[in-house]
């Protein structure tokens, strides 16, 4: 199975069709056309269910985990978002699909620790939904290192990464974390703090550097210092990205996605020269 999304999205893996997806939303248009979409490019049959009953029937009826969910907020029977705090409870991963959109909506959705939203608003909005369906199916395959001295800010970006389906592992010091990718060498990206006490970011990022190229690693450098030219010094010393704290949720998730989607295209191209 191959894949280009429209972000850029490439995948080219085995089939996607053993997942349980359910599609909640009572359109007939939509209902079809995502139906159509992902079983065209993932094979897989998505259980749609058009009313907070159906949702209710659909999880009681089988003991097959569900893998994801994509709902809209307003359904029939459960004009108030019941239908997306049912699935919250249950801890099932869910995408909100929805027309209805303003600040506090975005505010109270991400509130929720839904793994992403897509609005309904233009004609690309059914392949946006399928593209982030295939990251949250396919995130598992990427191993994301996060260096940070802080136990709070690793816990905080730890949450982050594992609620869109990432394998995470975590290293309070830059010499943890030159251990850990010795031992790992699958380990695709590293989001890595500045202000550390033993090897600092760019220190960390120098010495990575000497055996592991942005071919075989991608490397995010975040710091909540107010200094703006942190960022180019942390991109002088070897660095692919970086961010300053607070971070923005959509932002945060967009940086990883475009990172891992280079390294992807980076092996790939790898892989057709060698053949």
């Amino acid at each position: 199975m191959s894949f280009i999304g429209i972000s850029g999205m490439q995948y080219s893996g085995e089939s996607l069709s053993h997942h349980r997806i359910l599609l909640v939303e009572d359109s007939n248009v939509f209902t079809s056309m995502i139906g159509m979409r992902l079983k065209e490019l993932f094979d897989i049959e998505v259980e749609i269910c058009r009313n907070f009953l159906e949702l209710e029937e659909s999880y009681e009826r089988s003991s097959t985990p569900i893998t994801l969910a994509i709902s809209n907020i307003n359904l029939p029977g459960a004009e108030k978002g019941e239908a997306l705090n049912y699935l919250v409870d249950l801890s099932v991963p869910t995408i909100v699909f929805t027309g209805t959109f303003q600040q506090q909506t975005r505010d109270q959705l991400l509130s929720k620790e839904i793994v992403d939203y897509i609005i309904k608003d233009n004609v690309f909005a059914v392949d946006m939904l399928a593209e982030s369906v295939c990251r949250f199916l396919t995130n598992h395959d990427h191993h994301v290192l996060i260096v940070d001295d802080s136990p709070t800010a690793r816990a905080l970006l730890t949450t982050r990464l594992k609620r869109y389906n990432f394998r995470v592992s975590t290293a309070d010091s830059g010499a943890a974390a030159l251990t850990i990718l010795q031992a790992n060498p699958d380990i695709g990206l590293m989001v890595t703090d500045y202000n550390m006490p033993d090897i600092d970011g760019f220190e960390l990022t120098r010495r990575i550097r000497s055996f592991m190229g942005s071919h075989q690693l991608r490397i995010i450098g975040v710091s909540s210092s107010t200094d703006r030219l942190l960022s180019a010094r942390f991109l002088k010393a070897g660095g692919n990205d970086f961010i300053l704290r607070p971070f923005i949720d959509e932002e945060f998730y967009c940086r990883v996605n475009q990172n891992l989607d280079t390294l992807t295209q980076i092996r790939i191209a790898h892989a057709r020269r060698a053949a």
